[in-house]
C-alpha cells in the first residue's frame, strides 16, 4: 500500500500543471490534475486527495468560486491559492474565505514543500482534533444533566485551566481517561501532546525505563538512547492511569520527578527539564494502600492537589436513558442499521441492574441489543431475549421466578465482570485472578454473555 500523499494541482495552464506534477513527483508525492474548476470539483467526487493548489485566475469558474465549493462540500482538505499576480486583496480575500496558504508564481520547490507540508501538519491535527471529540462523543461518560454529572462537568471546568495536578478515583468503566482528555482539551496545553500511560499494563521491571527513557547501553538490549513517556508530554499532559499499581521504588522516582521537574533517564548521568502537567487516575482507595504500606503519602499528597470523582453508574441512574439510547443510535450507525429505541419498559428493567462494569458495561450491552435484535422494537422482552441471564436484582434484590440454576449463573456472571472489569478487561491477569487457565475463561464468559 502507497504512502504518497496525493496533491491536486488546478490551473489552466498546462505548462503549470505538467511543471508542478513533476516537482511534486520527484519529491514523494502524487499529483491529480485539473484544467478547470468544474473539472476538480468532478475529480474531488470521486477521487481522495490530501491537498489542493488551485489557481486563482480560470476561465468558467475563478479560484475563489471553486475554493468556496470545496470548503462547502470537503472542509479537512487544506488548499492553497497560486497565482502569478501579486495581489494582497486577493490574498486576504482566499485566506478569510478558508485557503491555507497564497503563493505567487514561479513557484520554488523549496517553498511549495515548506507550504505543503504546513498545510498537513495543520491538517493532521485537526483530524486529530476531530478524532478525538468523536471518541470521547461516542464514549461520552459525561452525557447526563444529573446532579453527579453536573458537579463533575463543573469540576472539569474548574481544573482544566489550571496547572494544577489532578486524581481521578473511580471504578473501572466510570470514563477516568475520558475525564482526563476533557481536562487536557480544556487547558492551554490542548495542541500539545496528551500521552497515558497504563501503569497497570507494565511490568515492573521496565516501567521505570518507560516513563524516564534510557541512554544506549543502560540495560541489555539497549542498543539506542529512547525518550520516556515524560519527555514525550514534553510541554503537553501525561496521565497516569492506574497510578495505585505502581511499584513503591518507582513511586520515590516519580516523586522526585514532580518536585524538581526533572528527571534521569536509565543510566544517564545529567537530569533533563521537563514541563508536563500530570493527571492520575486510580480504582483503588488510596489512603488504606498508604495504610498498607503499598503507597507513599508524600505522592499522594503531591498527586492529590484537585481530587475529582467519576460517579458510579448505579448512582446516576437518572442518566441510563440518555446514555442508553446515545449507545443505541450510535450502534445503529456504525453497523449501518435503522435507527432504534429503548423503550420505557426496557429502560425501567435495565434500571434495576446494579452495573458493576458502569458505563462500558451498559455500552457494551447496547451494541449486542442491536446487533443481536432483527427489529426496529427494543423493550423488556428483547432485553430478556437478547441477554438471557439479565436478571432484575433491585441493587441485590432477585427475581422471585427465576430458578437457582439462573440465580447462580447470573452471581457467576456479574462476579467475572466484575473481576474483568477490574483488570481493564485483560483476560490473562482476569483468569489469573480467578484461578482458571485462559481458555476456560474464555469459554465461561461466551457461555455467560460476557464478550
Amino acid at each position: 500500500m502507497s504512502n504518497k500523499r496525493t496533491i491536486m494541482i488546478v490551473d489552466d495552464e498546462r505548462n503549470i500543471l505538467v511543471s508542478l506534477s513533476r516537482m511534486l513527483d520527484l519529491e514523494g508525492f502524487s499529483a491529480v490534475v485539473a484544467g478547470s474548476g468544474r473539472i476538480a470539483l468532478e475529480k474531488l467526487a470521486s477521487t481522495p486527495v490530501d491537498g489542493v493548489l488551485l489557481d486563482v485566475r480560470m476561465p468558467e469558474m475563478d479560484g475563489l468560486q471553486v475554493l468556496a465549493e470545496i470548503k462547502k462540500q470537503w472542509p479537512q482538505i487544506p488548499v492553497i491559492m497560486m497565482s502569478g499576480h501579486s495581489n494582497l486583496e486577493i490574498a486576504v480575500q482566499a485566506i478569510q474565505s478558508g485557503a491555507h496558504d497564497f503563493i505567487e508564481k514561479p513557484i520554488s520547490t523549496d517553498r511549495l514543500l515548506v507550504t505543503l507540508q504546513n498545510a498537513l501538519s495543520f491538517s493532521n491535527l485537526a483530524h486529530e482534533n476531530r478524532s478525538l471529540k468523536a471518541r470521547v462523543s461516542s464514549e461520552n461518560p459525561l452525557l447526563g444533566n444529573g446532579r453527579s454529572m453536573l458537579r463533575l462537568r463543573e469540576s472539569i471546568e474548574l481544573a482544566a485551566p489550571s496547572r494544577a495536578r489532578v486524581l481521578i478515583t473511580g471504578e473501572n468503566g466510570t470514563g477516568k481517561e475520558l475525564i482526563a482528555r476533557a481536562i487536557h482539551t480544556g487547558s492551554d496545553r490542548s495542541e500539545a501532546p496528551f500521552v497515558k500511560v497504563n501503569c497497570a499494563a507494565i511490568p515492573s521491571e521496565l516501567i521505570e525505563s518507560e516513563l524516564f527513557g534510557h541512554e544506549k547501553g543502560a540495560f541489555t538490549g539497549a542498543h539506542q538512547s529512547r525518550k520516556g513517556r515524560f519527555e514525550q508530554a514534553d510541554g503537553g499532559t501525561i496521565f497516569l492511569d492506574e497510578i495505585g499499581d505502581m511499584h513503591m521504588d518507582v513511586q520515590a522516582k516519580l516523586l522526585r520527578v514532580l518536585q524538581e521537574e526533572e528527571l534521569d533517564r536509565v543510566g544517564g548521568t545529567a537530569p533533563i527539564s521537563i514541563d508536563v502537567r500530570v493527571l492520575t487516575a486510580t480504582n483503588k482507595d488510596l489512603p488504606h494502600e498508604i495504610r498498607e504500606g503499598r503507597f507513599r503519602e508524600d505522592l499522594y499528597y503531591r498527586i492529590n492537589v484537585i481530587p475529582i470523582l467519576a460517579p458510579a453508574l448505579r448512582d446516576r441512574l437518572e442518566d441510563l436513558n440518555e446514555l442508553a439510547q446515545h449507545f443505541i443510535a450510535m450502534t445503529c450507525r456504525e453497523n449501518g442499521r435503522r435507527p432504534m429505541s429503548l423503550g420505557a419498559d426496557a429502560i425501567e428493567l435495565l434500571s434495576t441492574h446494579a452495573w458493576p462494569g458502569n458505563v462500558r458495561e451498559l455500552r457494551n450491552i447496547c451494541e449486542r441489543l442491536v446487533i443481536l435484535t432483527p427489529g426496529e422494537t427494543l423493550g423488556a422482552q428483547q432485553v430478556r431475549r437478547v441477554l438471557p441471564n439479565f436478571q432484575e436484582r433491585s441493587m441485590g434484590g432477585y427475581d422471585s421466578e427465576a430458578s437457582l440454576k439462573d440465580l447462580m449463573a447470573e452471581a457467576e456472571r456479574q462476579f467475572i465482570l466484575a473481576r474483568y472489569t477490574e483488570q481493564a478487561e485483560h483476560m490473562t491477569k482476569t483468569a489469573a485472578s480467578l484461578g482458571l487457565e485462559r481458555s476456560h475463561l474464555y469459554k465461561k464468559m461466551e457461555k455467560l454473555g460476557i464478550r
